[in-house]
């Protein structure tokens, strides 16, 4: 199903709707003041460039002083409440933007661009923490993320653009960007006001001004759980790499790449775009679910694209002032294009998985406060993003030199973010391996309970099994797995890194055997979600073989529920044993070949056996081996 669809329901679109045209505002005006101090005022470059970066830290400064307050907001009142209030704020700002223009006043248009940045404060937690409660966690919460991402990049994009041509459109500039700015406020009021109303998240919470104490709070919350951790690092991230990038394009499109302003714009735009095909993008890729295994295949892929954009053109241009035409005619630029829309592409895959994990992980009574945190750390990272670029180039590096150093440190930083997380990476060889040797199916995996001890059993067809579940159960899986397979070496790091657990019969090492008893246990515990092949061993036949009494023996230690799963068509694959070993080094006959992973009802670990888990999984596989 197409995310698109959620654009024709009310529980979407006027919340949509209403997010767009703030992101646009806030751009638009912007740029209206820089054109207005560079053009119109007839302000030297020195100036322009001086309210530039005056600008930006104005629209900076709010995120960190009123982020905290607007996440406590998010929670206490009805959300669609709360963005009719803002909306109203953000008119009554662009009236007074409409002033400043009018009388040309700089200090009153600074008021104004601090005042949108309080505006983009406040709507953030909301923005994103009323998501998963309008839209289904399991089909729709990707897509709508995809949406939403895609829409705030062309709507930056397009608020510069509109702000700047209006502005500069001659005597009627003020009046004509004046008009744009109220007339999408009133806009996005009156969208604001067709979102359906939600019961608050935390009515009777307590509101804390203390700035500094709040911020530690919600910080604070970060560290309760660590899929949450890493995916706030993870973003943050993303926001300096994306700070310097942006940041640094138009003066690299005309002074590295020999173009005029027209190239600059061009150079935006195929960013915004490929961050927009990949944020929506992600929703196909993932199969509708949250699938934090594009994030490596994002991270590796913009560190590729901006390495290649480096190479592709790492001395001063043979032309310069090129109409964006003639500059897309030279040879090699179209390369540069390319590399421009695949960075913007890689991010947008990245970015998106990231912000469903915490909405899909955070409690709803907390959601509100992590974003507000995680925006605090968005503005950090982005702060510390224009002072390196600006100590890189006082050192005397160019443009390309700081796009490269910053691909390399991507390298350095995902690399961490993956030891935090090594589940990222994981999901991310076994997304690729699956989808690149089957056509999967999945159904029945909305019934995998988002938190809570967990007893995963499956049949044992292939030895691709594993990659198949952990590539579709998007909670983190720790499998339990033949000893003799788990001290391959090479590979053995590799389970080490997922947390596999190591067994063997009682016959062959009780001391392993008992150990593994002891660690599945303890994960259960912990409130992890463990899996299991009870047959023991991968099927000779295709057929499912007696599940062994283990399962009986952890489930006598701690009865947790115990989800029955089932693997459909992987009989006669190259990695199954219908044919010896000398037939399955051979090409696979059947590549890209149909498979499914089906889940059922939850049993109650307490009263259920062996004997009923099998036939439970005998009847989810069906005749089809």
């Amino acid at each position: 199903m197409s995310p698109f669809r959620l654009l024709r329901q009310r529980r979407f679109l006027p919340y949509f709707l209403t997010q767009a045209g703030g992101a646009f505002n806030d751009n638009a005006s912007r740029q209206a003041m820089l054109v207005l101090v560079g053009l119109q005022m007839g302000l030297g470059s020195a100036a322009v460039a001086f309210y530039s970066y005056f600008a930006q830290a104005l629209f900076i400064l709010p995120f960190f002083l009123f982020s905290v307050i607007a996440g406590q907001l998010a929670e206490r009142m009805d959300p669609a409440r709360l963005m009719r209030r803002i909306k109203l704020f953000e008119i009554a700002a662009m009236l007074l933007a409409a002033l400043g223009f009018w009388l040309h006043s700089i200090p009153l248009l600074c008021v104004v661009l601090f005042l949108m940045g309080v505006h983009a404060a406040l709507f953030g937690p909301v923005k994103y923490s009323i998501l998963p409660r309008v839209l289904d966690a399991h089909e729709e919460l990707v897509g709508g993320n995809g949406l939403v991402a895609a829409t705030t990049s062309l709507a930056i994009l397009l608020g510069m653009l509109a702000g700047g041509a209006a502005m500069a459109s001659g005597a009627h500039g003020v009046w004509l960007v004046s008009a744009l700015l109220v007339a999408v406020a009133l806009f996005g009021y009156a969208a604001a006001r067709r979102i359906p109303a939600l019961p608050a998240a935390r009515p009777q919470a307590r509101l804390h001004w203390n700035i500094a104490r709040a911020s530690w709070r919600a910080l604070a919350l970060l560290r309760e759980d660590r899929s949450i951790l890493n995916a706030v690092l993870g973003i943050a991230w993303f926001w300096f790499y994306a700070g310097i990038f942006t940041a640094q394009l138009p003066d690299y499109s005309t002074g590295d790449l020999g173009g005029t302003a027209s190239v600059a714009i061009l150079a935006l735009a195929l960013f915004s775009i490929g961050v927009g095909i990949g944020a929506l993008g992600c929703e196909r890729l993932s199969g509708h679910k949250v699938e934090v295994g594009l994030v490596p295949l994002g991270a590796i892929g913009f560190t590729l694209a901006g390495l290649d954009l480096y190479f592709t053109r790492p001395g001063a241009p043979l032309h310069g002032g090129l109409d964006w035409r003639v500059w897309l005619g030279t040879p090699g630029n179209l390369h540069v294009a390319l590399d421009l829309l695949l960075v913007g592409l890689f991010a947008g895959l990245y970015i998106v998985p990231l912000y469903a994990q915490i909405q899909v992980h955070a409690k709803l009574g907390q959601l509100s406060r992590i974003i507000a945190a995680n925006n605090v750390l968005n503005a950090l990272f982005i702060v510390a993003a224009a002072g390196f670029a600006f100590l890189a180039l006082r050192l005397g590096l160019g443009i390309p030199e700081l796009f490269l150093a910053v691909a390399l440190m991507n390298v350095a930083v995902s690399a961490y973010i993956f030891l935090l997380a090594p589940e990222y990476l994981m999901r991310a060889i076994a997304w690729v391996l699956v989808h690149t040797l089957y056509r999967l199916r999945t159904r029945g995996l909305q019934r995998v309970p988002a938190e809570g001890p967990l007893l995963l059993v499956c049949n044992h067809v292939s030895y691709m099994d594993p990659l198949i579940i952990l590539g579709s159960v998007r909670r983190p899986l720790r499998f339990v797995m033949d000893n003799r397979i788990f001290v391959t070496p090479v590979l053995r790091y590799v389970f080490r890194v997922g947390r596999a657990i190591p067994i063997a019969p009682a016959r062959e090492d009780a001391a392993v055997l008992g150990h593994a008893y002891d660690e599945i246990d303890a994960a259960l515990a912990a409130g992890e979600a463990v899996c299991i092949f009870p047959e023991g061993a991968l099927s000779h036949d295709g057929k499912i073989a007696a599940f062994k009494p283990g399962v009986e023996h952890i489930l006598a230690r701690r009865p947790v529920p115990v989800l029955p799963l089932a693997l459909r068509g992987l009989w006669g694959s190259v990695f199954s044993r219908r044919d010896n070993f000398m037939k399955r080094m051979r090409l696979p006959r059947r590549f890209r070949s149909h498979i499914a992973l089906v889940a059922g009802t939850p049993l109650d670990g307490a009263t259920t056996s062996a004997q009923a888990l099998e036939a439970a999984v005998r009847a989810l596989r069906g005749t089809w081996a």
